[in-house]
């Protein structure tokens, strides 16, 4: 009969077994597997190092490109604009890049009439109702046209009719918007914060450069570019428009137009004025619509038509 001892000296020849076999296997192929393992890690430190490289190339590309712009529109746009007067409206996604457009219209010699600047509340669903009334009490006390609003109910809409009447030049042979009448008209909406205007605004404008950027993304994304779509359509019945973008993807204002049959024949709309390149080429494609009365779409997108408009001699 076998012993509970036997058990035990047999146990502990079977595990002294495995534990030589794993010491003696460790040791044959520790030197094999360490080396490729050092290998490994060698060529993926290279290849960090070379992609690393590779960014910082295209990074300083990307800065002289920007260089060679801003060298390029001091040759380019002096006096591309002058006597043209311009009004500048940005919208919430649109205030990063705003500067650098307002700069570029400046050197060509154009006349900012004003800079209007759109609040979240004036974009934001919720506020329908309310914009419809202000529409209505902003205008009462005023000479400022409102026989030609829209009546379908959509607060951005009729709103956004109202400010362009004020703003832009009026038809020929209709009575001009008086600046007393345009200051309290301006003045309704910065008073109930649905806009800013950095300095007033003493005439109307010829055309309007409207800045946008990115599409929304939170719950009421859908109806707040369906606003800032509408505030593009009621400048465009007014006046010569460009809508200065970034990107054109995703539902934001440049994809609609891009996408649309109609506005497209008449607003013009540059996907990358994010950038000095961009930005350039949006003073060149207001020059195009006041000039040649033509809309283009500018840019690096997709749906772009080309880089820029071509402007004859």
């Amino acid at each position: 009969m076998i012993n509970f001892r036997y058990h035990v000296v047999s146990l502990t020849a079977v595990f002294l077994a495995l534990a030589i076999g794993l010491v003696v296997g460790t040791a044959a192929l520790n030197g094999p597997v360490a080396d490729s393992l050092n290998n490994t890690v060698n060529s993926l430190r290279k290849d960090n190092q070379q992609m690393r490289q590779t960014m910082q190339n295209m990074q300083r590309e990307l800065e002289l490109e920007e260089e060679f712009a801003a060298e390029m529109a001091q040759v380019m746009l002096p006096g591309k604009l002058s006597g043209k007067r311009v009004l500048v409206m940005t919208t919430p996604t649109g205030r990063d890049h705003a500067e650098g457009v307002q700069q570029m219209l400046r050197l060509a010699g154009a006349d900012i009439t004003g800079l209007v600047d759109l609040q979240d509340k004036f974009i934001n669903p919720e506020n329908n109702n309310n914009l419809l009334e202000l529409a209505v009490t902003a205008a009462r006390p005023t000479g400022a046209p409102t026989a030609g609003l829209p009546g379908n109910g959509h607060g951005v809409e009729t709103s956004s009719a109202l400010l362009a009447a004020v703003l832009l030049d009026r038809p020929a042979g209709a009575e001009p918007v008086t600046e007393t009448d345009r200051r309290a008209v301006l003045a309704a909406y910065s008073n109930a914060n649905y806009l800013t205007t950095a300095d007033r605004v003493a005439a109307p404008a010829e055309a309007v450069v409207i800045v946008s950027g990115q599409p929304y993304v939170d719950k009421d994304s859908a109806k707040k570019d369906e606003s800032v779509v509408k505030i593009a359509e009621q400048f465009d019945r007014t006046g010569a428009i460009v809508v200065a973008g970034n990107g054109s993807a995703g539902g934001n204002l440049v994809a609609f137009v891009r996408g649309d049959a109609v506005l497209v024949q008449t607003i013009s709309t540059i996907d990358n004025a994010n950038t000095v390149q961009g930005q350039l080429v949006t003073t060149l494609a207001l020059v195009q619509q006041l000039t040649e009365r033509k809309a283009g779409q500018y840019g690096v997108g997709d749906n772009a038509g080309s880089l820029l408009p071509r402007l004859p001699q």
